[in-house]
């Protein structure tokens, strides 16, 4: 007697349609496929560093080849100190992310070195030879400290670290003669919750650094140091590194203090400070 082995379920109904069963079976399947079967993209997070920092440099038409190359030389030097790299590695996460921008006019910013990870001696030193390789991109002009503030504010907005402080290192020779009042984007940046801290050059400029107290400098911490040239800029951008990194309170107390005014009144001394030294 022959056999016959039963024939297999089908799953079309006997008027040729997919029964309803099957449809739900087939979503669930392909729903399983999308979740569990197919690997999703690693999602990368942020990485966490003490400090972001942007070094803001001026390289206005006051600032001469020598000079620049007197503001580049002590920057690299700094960042090949150990006092440096130890106030670096002090910190609760070990690590700072820094970049180096260069300034001048209201629409003259460019960042040179880009974002750099500073965990150790080595790391600190490759940034340094960054900066020592690092060429006079913008155009010597106008000196626009609101713009030097406002470029800065955007890098550290979009840096790609998370930061427990942030601040922008400003250096200059000159009070802001091109774009708007520094108070403005000084204001905006520390409603942002970062702090400016400045270096003034007293060379072109003898009363700078009260400039820089009324106008540039704020935010938790904020300070401004000075250096009387470009011959003494190195000590003092060592000094200044070292204080911002470490927060550690002000070794070079301020020979002169700008008087203590009200929100209001900033802008009126602006304008007797320009009056001064015209």
């Amino acid at each position: 007697m022959k056999h016959c082995r039963p024939a297999a379920a089908s799953p079309l109904d006997q008027d040729g349609t997919i029964p309803h069963g099957f449809w739900m079976i087939g979503r669930t399947a392909i729903l399983v496929a999308l979740l569990f079967g197919t690997p999703m993209a690693p999602v990368h997070a942020e990485p966490t560093v003490d400090i972001a920092l942007v070094l803001a440099v001026d390289v206005s038409l006051s600032i001469d080849a020598e000079e620049f190359a007197l503001q580049r030389a002590g920057y690299a030097a700094a960042f090949r100190n150990k006092r440096v790299v130890d106030a670096i590695t002090a910190g609760s996460r070990q690590a700072m992310a820094i970049t180096y921008l260069q300034w001048s006019g209201a629409r003259e910013q460019q960042q040179i070195v880009g974002w750099h990870l500073i965990t150790d001696r080595a790391s600190a030193a490759h940034f340094a030879d960054a900066l020592a390789a690092a060429d006079r991109v913008v155009a010597g002009g106008s000196t626009s400290l609101s713009g030097a503030i406002e470029a800065s504010g955007r890098l550290l907005e979009h840096s790609g670290y998370l930061a427990d402080r942030r601040i922008i290192d400003i250096s200059g020779d000159g009070s802001n003669n091109s774009g708007r009042l520094p108070i403005f984007a000084r204001d905006e940046a520390i409603a942002e919750g970062i702090t400016i801290n400045g270096l003034a050059i007293l060379k072109n400029e003898p009363f700078l650094d009260d400039y820089y107290r009324a106008n540039v400098i704020g935010g938790h911490g904020g300070f401004v140091m000075t250096a009387r040239d470009f011959d003494d800029f190195a000590e003092a951008i060592l000094a200044k590194l070292i204080r911002e990194i470490a927060s550690l309170p002000n070794p070079q107390p301020p020979t002169r203090r700008a008087a203590v005014v009200e929100e209001p009144a900033k802008i009126l001394l602006t304008y007797c400070y320009n009056k001064r030294i015209s």
